[in-house]
């Protein structure tokens, strides 16, 4: 069977990266970009500097910095129209998963006209978006290297998954100088994303030795790195290991795609609006017990990779053993321990099992669930 492998022409890794992501853009010939990130970026002071790093190589910007944790049609809207009132024939994603999700959006509907719901799915985009260069903070999403872009609609109260590959970044950019010092609990949620990302990319139905080892090694440095990069902000090896460990997983979802976490995890951050780390760490464990039913050697591949030790175990005691090793880091890096504790109501399971079934990322799962089943999913992770 033929398999595609995506991501973007250039991705620049390592500290000190960002210098290098600047001669390059001015190499390119862009004039006017448009930098989409978010307020508290802003008043930190990180888009001042990299607007001033562009501006010292002539290339002049102008900043739409007013995307939401999950961003919104809305913040769609809103940074197309300065994009367009600017004329800028490019844009910059600065942040995590939220800012470059948005800026996808905007390029993609800037390239090919209509509304970001229009692209809803898989594929729907006629032509490639706006060039899009996607500067990365966090250590999680892998947003800034997929062809992934999540949006939500504000009416319907879910998050659209658009996966599409025109909406792959021209470059990734991650500079762990850029990630040092941000919040445990941003770190705990970001770094467990990442985590997701690779366990449903090895168990999905669209894996391939290629997804496999990226996402068995991106298991493999989480597992060793977390822990530190919660504990120690400043920790620049932390940062950096996390920074390949999350890009890792982005490499194997991306290609691989992923499975009911996320398909679930879009639901509760739509309905409750949610952080989407936080969720996803929260119903790992519960969508795996799951898989394990028809995916346990592939889960006890997982607990090898975070450090257990499965030399005499069967496939069923390894698949229980990466459930046990998921929830002792979760655990260990402060993330809740149910549903329950982020607000979620059992009366709501049904609305949200049903779009959950409908959600693209769901498809790849290595085993399909009923809506019974998926509510009992939710159920468990309360």
């Amino acid at each position: 069977m033929s398999s595609a492998f995506f991501m973007p022409t250039v991705n620049l890794m390592g500290a000190g990266c960002l210098s290098d992501a600047v001669a390059s853009i001015k190499s390119q010939g862009f004039t006017q970009g448009l930098i989409v990130t978010d307020k508290i970026l802003s008043s930190i002071g990180m888009v001042k500097q990299v607007s001033d790093l562009l501006a010292a190589s002539e290339v002049k910007t102008v900043v739409f910095d007013g995307t939401q944790p999950n961003p919104t049609i809305g913040n769609v809207e809103a940074g197309l129209q300065i994009l367009k009132d600017n004329q800028c024939d490019f844009i910059i994603s600065l942040g995590g998963g939220s800012p470059h999700d948005c800026a996808k959006g905007i390029a993609l509907v800037a390239a090919n006209g209509g509304e970001i719901a229009d692209y809803e799915g898989v594929d729907q985009s006629p032509k490639p978006q706006l060039p899009l260069i996607s500067i990365n903070t966090t250590a999680g999403t892998a947003s800034e290297m997929t062809r992934f872009c999540i949006i939500t609609d504000e009416a319907r109260h879910i998050k659209m998954a658009i996966v599409d590959k025109n909406v792959t970044p021209l470059m990734s950019v991650n500079d762990p100088e850029l990630m040092l010092a941000k919040p445990a609990s941003l770190t705990a949620a970001t770094g467990m994303d990442a985590l997701t990302h690779a366990v449903e990319a090895y168990v999905s139905i669209a894996a391939t030795p290629i997804t496999d080892a990226v996402a068995i090694k991106a298991i493999e440095i989480i597992q060793q790195s977390l822990r530190t990069a919660v504990k120690d902000g400043q920790s620049i090896e932390a940062r950096e290991q996390m920074a390949y460990a999350q890009f890792m997983a982005g490499m194997a979802f991306n290609n691989a795609s992923l499975g009911y976490v996320h398909a679930m995890a879009h639901q509760l951050g739509g309905f409750y609006d949610l952080p989407h780390g936080v969720c996803n760490a929260v119903l790992l464990p519960h969508v795996q017990r799951f898989n394990a039913k028809v995916a346990p050697a592939r889960l006890k591949d997982v607990a090898k990779a975070m450090g257990v030790n499965v030399e005499n175990m069967s496939n069923e005691e390894g698949a229980d053993a990466a459930l046990a090793a998921i929830a002792q880091l979760s655990t260990d890096v402060g993330i809740p321990a149910g549903l329950t504790d982020l607000g979620v109501k059992a009366e709501d399971f049904d609305v949200l099992s049903e779009n959950a079934l409908k959600d693209a990322c769901g498809f790849t799962n290595p085993i399909q669930a009923t809506h019974a089943e998926i509510t009992e999913i939710y159920r468990q992770a309360m």
